[in-house]
Formats: C-alpha cells, sequence, structure tokens
C-alpha cells in the first residue's frame, strides 16, 4: 500500500480506526467486470477490525463485490472550508479490504450495530423491525487488512 503523501496529516492506525468508528456516513469503491470503479455512499458501521453496511439484494455494487471482491472505503470526519487560503481542512479515513455477505449470528448483530450507532434511542423497536424485515436486505462485511487517516491541519496547530 501507499503512503500517505502529507506524512505531517498521518495518523496512527487506533485513531484512523476511531475516526472510521464516528464518522456517519462512507463512500464504497468497487470495480466491475471491466474495471470500471463505481462508488457508493452508504451508511454504515465498523466494528471488530470489519465495516458492515446493508444493502438490497441485487443491484450495482452487489455485482461488482460477486466478481471482483476488493474494495476501498473512505469516509470524511470534521470540514471546514478556509476560502482566505483557498484550501479545505479535513480528517479522513481509508480502508482496503475484501468484502463479503455475513450472515447468521453475525448478520444480526452487524444489523443492532446499525441500529445502535444510527438509532440508539429506538433499539429495542428496531430489533423487532430488524425481525420483521429479515430477508429484505442483504448485510455486506468488510473484512480490513489495510487502513490509514489523515487529521486535519487546523488540528496539528493545537
Amino acid at each position: 500500500m501507499r503512503e500517505i503523501r502529507k506524512k505531517s496529516r498521518a495518523i496512527g492506525i487506533h485513531e484512523a480506526e476511531n475516526l472510521l468508528a464516528r464518522c456517519e456516513y462512507g463512500v464504497l469503491s468497487t470495480t466491475d467486470n471491466n474495471g470500471q470503479p463505481y462508488c457508493t455512499p452508504l451508511n454504515y458501521v465498523y466494528k471488530n477490525n470489519c465495516i458492515y453496511f446493508h444493502c438490497a439484494h441485487a443491484g450495482h455494487k452487489i455485482d461488482n463485490i460477486e466478481s471482483n471482491p476488493k474494495v476501498s472505503f473512505c469516509a470524511v470526519g470534521a470540514t471546514n472550508v478556509i476560502p482566505s487560503e483557498f484550501r479545505t481542512d479535513y480528517e479522513s479515513v481509508v480502508a482496503f479490504g475484501i468484502a463479503s455477505e455475513a450472515e447468521g449470528a453475525e448478520r444480526h448483530k452487524a444489523l443492532v450495530f446499525l441500529l445502535e450507532k444510527y438509532s440508539p434511542e429506538f433499539v429495542a423497536e428496531g430489533k423487532i423491525y430488524i425481525d420483521q424485515m429479515d430477508g429484505v436486505t442483504k448485510v455486506i462485511k468488510i473484512e480490513i487488512n489495510h487502513i490509514s487517516g489523515k487529521i486535519a491541519q487546523a488540528k496539528l496547530n493545537e
């Protein structure tokens, strides 16, 4: 894997994992059989060195994962546009890994993890919803094999 070009902004693995855990959404990058990149913004949860998300049983993203499970995933945390300096200050994390379908107990746990992240006040109701809608969604996990992150320039100056 390539190293971050601006090494002064690089953060350690644990900091990158913490950033990945707290970001609200990320962008999944896959490729199709012809090598055409395809990016999908989505909600996700990071647990146990894996990224989990739910989706439909079929579609472009699923076709790509089935033909090439190697993916990358990017999440961006705090941002700040600085017009007078012609730049944007931001923190980000990029992960690389292998995507596959989560099944059984792992699938159910991933859906509960998503509930806890996005609907913490409604976990009990969400569990009922999961049981009622069990067959409607597919859960994908990305087993991370490399992660890197950058801190915002302003945080370097603190």
